[in-house]
Formats: C-alpha cells, structure tokens, sequence
C-alpha cells in the first residue's frame, strides 16, 4: 500500500433514548389500524427504551493519517445528541416531533428521521447506516435509500 493511500475504517456510536408513540394511520379507519399494529395502536400510545447499542450511527471514510481517526468521537457525540437525543428523548413522537405528525411514527421511519437530521450535520457522505433497535427483537437498519412508492 502506497504512503499516499488510506485505509477505510467505520466508527460506530450508540446512544440511549426512551420515548412513546402510537402506530397509527391517518390513510386507515380505526378498525383498520387496529387490524394492523394491535396493541402499538393504543390510543394512550406505549413507549420504549431504546438502550445500549441499540441506536447506532455508523461512518466510513478513510483513517486521518495525522489524527489517526475516522472523526473525533467528540464530535460524533456532540452531532448525535443534538439530532437524536435531543428532539426524541423523554418525548411523544406523535405529538412533540413535528415530523411524525404525518408520518407514521414506526422504526422503520424513526431510522428515516435519523439519517436525515445526522445527514444536515455530519460531512458529506460519511454516514454509512442508522441502526435502531426497538426491542431486543426488532431492528431496522437504514442507508439511505430510496425507492419509488407504487
């Protein structure tokens, strides 16, 4: 390997967050959304504690050779809190994030809103995926991909 080439690493970061929501549909009758979440549709929501390394960014790039970092780790927290901890912890999805008023606030959307609110603060194209953990069951990981809607 040349002395000019880097090498690729990627960082991962986890935080810690609780919150609540209501798998809910505007598109849907009552009925139907019953049919559809169950018990997530509960009209007084239900809640969860996203722990540990269940909420996790992950960045590639090339190692700095002079920092020998792939980015400052206190730079990453400081960008994670102010896009993940700070408008999703202890709140209301449905109700206090202006995004899930029309959205549909499940994980797979959560995952969405991560990536973009990250997206405006990290440089561009580090961030490789969002990966949350909902329970120790249910994980959703994001890349930022799209596809068109049928």
């Amino acid at each position: 390997m040349s002395p000019r080439s880097a090498r690729l690493a990627r960082l991962s970061r986890s935080v810690t967050f609780s919150a609540c929501h209501r798998l809910h549909s505007k598109s849907l009758s009552d009925e139907e959304n019953l049919k559809l979440f169950g018990k997530c549709n509960n009209p007084n929501g239900h809640g969860h504690n996203y722990r540990g390394r269940e909420l996790i960014s992950s960045l590639a790039r090339g190692i700095d050779p002079v920092s020998g970092m792939v980015m400052n780790l206190t730079d990453l927290k400081e960008y994670m809190q102010e896009a993940i901890v700070e408008p999703l912890d202890h709140k209301n999805l449905d109700k206090d994030v202006p995004y899930f008023s029309e959205v549909v606030s499940t994980t797979e959307n959560l995952a969405v809103f991560i990536w973009d609110n990250l997206q405006k603060l990290l440089p561009q194209g580090i961030l490789y995926k969002v990966e949350v953990h909902e329970t120790e069951q249910n994980v959703v990981v994001y890349k930022g991909e799209e596809t068109i809607v049928k």
